[in-house]
């Protein structure tokens, strides 16, 4: 990758500053402490400062504030001293597509003039948001086209959170009874990036999500994906005690190296021991393996049969995924019966194996296609 300048941690990630202007500290993101800290350096009495944040926290993830004016349990001087020194800020809004099976795709602005990209997926029973934690990719999958797009930086931790707060604004919802359905309940990291090569503000981002006075999400509704970033992985279960999925895709070093490159640093057995090692690891809390469906590269019987002999003792569930075409792919979706036929096999072998629906393709919104659409645009402009 040519980049310039080198890419480092202090480069990838940003000092954090409001998208309005750099004088107004955003609230979004903070974590307690530090919004502690900010509001005493503002003129909040240290005395008062831990209730102060108690309150914003629950104006700002629990009935989505927007800015200080609605803030009506605050006196209107405090409010004022509030609206001098912060500001409550989201991503902007470029886009939003639905399709036709009702999932939303939203391209969303962030500091430095960046976009990314967010999908939510309605079900019957949960509403899903996909979530990204880097702008590009550094990983370049073979099969994803998320993964062809250059790295430019890591998102902070508000940049993460934000992508929650846009979805619930535009679903409308915040502000619901208990016994009301979220529309946003479960979040999974498998939108752009490798979320385990921005672990801390990850980690910050899901401690937010998952306080129980703010969004209020279950770890057990949170899902990390990634592709085997080992030495990172248990810090996963220590620290943000989600739950793990593992982007796995091939059954031979020889096939994961050309699918998933990051295998060639941490191989197979690596992963799998990291796996097995994993501090949440109990049937209760089974590791997701995903598996993208590639006719005649990983779908054969004798893959199937590799796949669940590698992943013994290890309590686990297998997500069969048909690969989502994208122009200039090299590979195709295995046929439907092919699928069915992996599927068996790991499901006779004690082994849950759903296989994945599809959803927002008519967008571009499916499993490894974000971004994709868009990038393609702009680039045929420029040309």
């Amino acid at each position: 990758m040519n980049l310039s300048p080198p890419i480092t941690p202090e480069f990838l990630t940003l000092p954090r500053k409001a998208a309005a202007d750099s004088a107004h500290m955003n609230l979004v993101g903070l974590s307690r402490e530090a919004m502690k800290a900010a509001l005493i350096a503002a003129g909040t009495p240290e005395a008062q400062a831990g209730m102060r944040v108690g309150q914003l926290w629950q104006w700002i993830y629990h009935r989505g504030a927007r800015d200080f004016t609605g803030m009506t349990n605050l006196a209107r001087a405090y409010r004022e001293l509030l609206a001098e020194h912060f500001a409550i800020e989201r991503p902007e809004i470029v886009t939003r597509q639905v399709s036709a099976d009702g999932t939303r795709k939203y391209l969303l602005r962030i500091a430095g003039g960046h976009e990314i990209e967010t999908v939510y997926i309605p079900e019957t029973d949960r509403g899903t948001l996909c979530v990204s934690s880097q702008v590009g990719c550094t990983l370049t999958c073979s099969f994803c086209h998320t993964g062809t797009q250059r790295l430019v930086r890591n998102l902070t931790a508000d940049e993460i959170v934000g992508q929650i707060l846009v979805a619930r604004d535009d679903l409308a919802d915040w502000g619901r009874k208990p016994d009301e359905k979220r529309l946003v309940s479960n979040l999974v990291l498998m939108g752009m990036g490798e979320p385990l090569y921005n672990f801390d503000s990850v980690r910050d981002a899901m401690k937010i999500a998952m306080d129980s006075e703010g969004i209020a999400l279950s770890r057990r509704r949170i899902t990390l994906s990634t592709s085997g970033v080992v030495p990172e992985i248990a810090r996963v279960g220590d620290e943000i005690g989600c739950l793990l999925a593992i982007s796995f895709h091939a059954t031979t070093d020889p096939v994961r190296d050309q699918l998933v490159p990051i295998n060639r640093k941490w191989n197979i057995g690596e992963l799998l021991d990291a796996c097995r090692a994993y501090p949440r690891l109990s049937n209760a809390e089974r590791i997701t393996f995903e598996y993208v469906m590639l006719k005649g590269v990983n779908d054969s019987d004798a893959d199937a049969r590799r796949l669940v002999k590698l992943i013994s003792g290890i309590p686990a569930k297998i997500n069969l995924i048909p690969f989502n075409p994208w122009p200039g792919s090299p590979y195709e979706r295995s046929d439907p019966e092919r699928i069915e036929a992996f599927g068996n096999i790991v499901n006779r072998a004690g082994y849950a194996s759903p296989v994945r629906t599809p959803r927002g393709e008519d967008i571009m919104a499916a499993c490894g296609q974000l971004k994709s659409a868009t990038e393609r645009v702009r680039r045929a402009r420029a040309s």
